[in-house]
């Protein structure tokens, strides 16, 4: 399975620095996204009738806006990183990222939210980027330990930023987006400073088919690989579930647990800091010592034992608990399980695998959001049919279920 890929071009001094870097840029931007992205419900209800019920409907076409946008663009981002490298790639992104949290901060109506949200899909590449760049420097055999530490960069940004977005979003509900845009605008200069490429010119596409851009072209191709098809459909699985669940984080504690922002901005923190020790600590030394695929396998097991638990859960304290199980078994089984795939194919094809995983990802943002939406506007409706708060907690347990059944068929057999 696993396809040979040239050493990295850079010294392993350039690299140790290059990776720092990297990091760096992925903690000030998810700080900038932490600061936003949890008070954007709150603002779309703000906005509108400020019920629970009619902000999560808002939200779900809001959130499809931004899904669909990163859908259709995160194969064309991977394919031109892969012709022209990841530096100017990775510039472009923050700045496209800057004007989305800039049209957000001054937005008069939900239509200018949209917007801005549509702009912040188009350029919301910098997971594909980073992902393609440390794939770059990096050898195979340690990818594992690498995402891990691009996952711990997330949590390490997201601790502070919804902090922050806490507080700022009690003094006024526009502030954190004006604070985020101000930290974009800064990382965009740290990045376009210290960031060197790191797609060397032997390892670049020079022909590169464009037609590949087409994101349901893009998929088809990668899933031609018989060994990664399955994966691919765990990942479209799993991911749906976890991004439905953040997409409602908000909304749905203050439905069931009575949650203001302050409350929801502790645990999001919370989760920052689980992501930071699970993934910046653990996934290493856990693969080194069982592999890949037991890693996947045992991960998702966990997120399906704490999502059940979390649709169960009626008072807030139970959360805590419960987000550190669910962070262990998802920050353990994401990054092996794309480890796997990038080990699938050659060096001058990661952008176009990262362009199209972050494809998948923008599906399961499209219907993850969208459906977890719908639910909660459901079950919080006055009188709904189906009466149980946490049934899409219950739901994402289910599919947690499944992919397990998936990465038991396709793992390989011991010999």
């Amino acid at each position: 399975m696993d396809a040979p890929a040239p050493r990295p071009a850079l010294t392993e001094a350039a690299r140790r620095r290059a990776l720092a870097v990297i990091l760096g840029t992925v903690v000030m931007n998810m700080i900038g996204v932490g600061l936003a992205w949890p008070i954007l419900p709150k603002l779309v209800q703000a906005m509108g009738s400020g019920t629970v019920s009619d902000a999560a409907a808002a939200y779900a076409v809001i959130g499809t806006i931004y899904a669909v946008a990163q859908f259709l663009f995160s194969p064309l981002i991977g394919i031109v990183s892969d012709k022209y490298g990841r530096r100017p790639v990775m510039l472009v992104s923050l700045a496209g990222l800057t004007v989305d949290y800039i049209f957000a901060a001054l937005a008069p109506t939900l239509i200018w939210l949209a917007f801005a949200r549509l702009v912040g899909g188009i350029f919301g590449a910098t997971v594909t980027t980073a992902n393609a760049y440390v794939t770059d420097i990096s050898e195979p055999a340690e990818r594992a330990r690498i995402f891990g530490l691009i996952g711990a960069a997330f949590g390490a940004g997201f601790i502070l930023g919804p902090l922050l977005g806490g507080l700022l979003g009690e003094i006024d509900i526009r502030l954190p987006f004006i604070a985020a845009a101000v930290l974009g605008a800064v990382n965009l200069g740290f990045a376009f400073a210290f960031l060197p490429e790191s797609l060397d010119e032997a390892n670049r596409r020079r022909t590169p088919d464009w037609r590949e851009a087409n994101p349901l072209s893009s998929l088809r191709k990668i899933a031609s690989f018989p060994a990664l098809t399955p994966l691919l459909v765990a990942l479209l699985l799993t991911a749906t579930a976890q991004r439905g669940l953040e997409g409602t984080w908000v909304l749905y504690t203050e439905f069931r647990f009575g949650w203001g922002l302050r409350e929801a901005a502790w645990s999001l923190a919370f989760v920052g800091v689980m992501y930071v020790i699970v993934q910046g600590f653990l996934v290493g030394p856990i693969v080194r010592v069982i592999g890949d695929w037991p890693t996947v396998i045992a991960g998702f097991v966990v997120s399906c034992l704490s999502l059940a638990l979390y649709g169960l859960a009626e008072t807030g304290w139970m959360v805590y608990p419960l987000i550190a199980l669910y962070v262990i078994g998802n920050g353990l089984g994401s990054p092996a399980l794309t480890a796997i795939c990038s080990k699938s194919v050659d060096g001058d094809r990661q952008g176009q695998l990262q362009g199209t995983l972050q494809a998948i990802n923008a599906l399961a943002i499209i219907f993850g959001p969208l459906l977890a939406s719908l639910v909660l506007a459901h079950v919080s409706a006055p009188d709904p049919l189906v009466d149980v708060p946490g049934l899409w907690f219950i739901g994402g347990a289910l599919v947690f279920a499944l992919s397990v059944g998936l990465a038991v068929r396709t793992a390989p057999r011991p010999t």
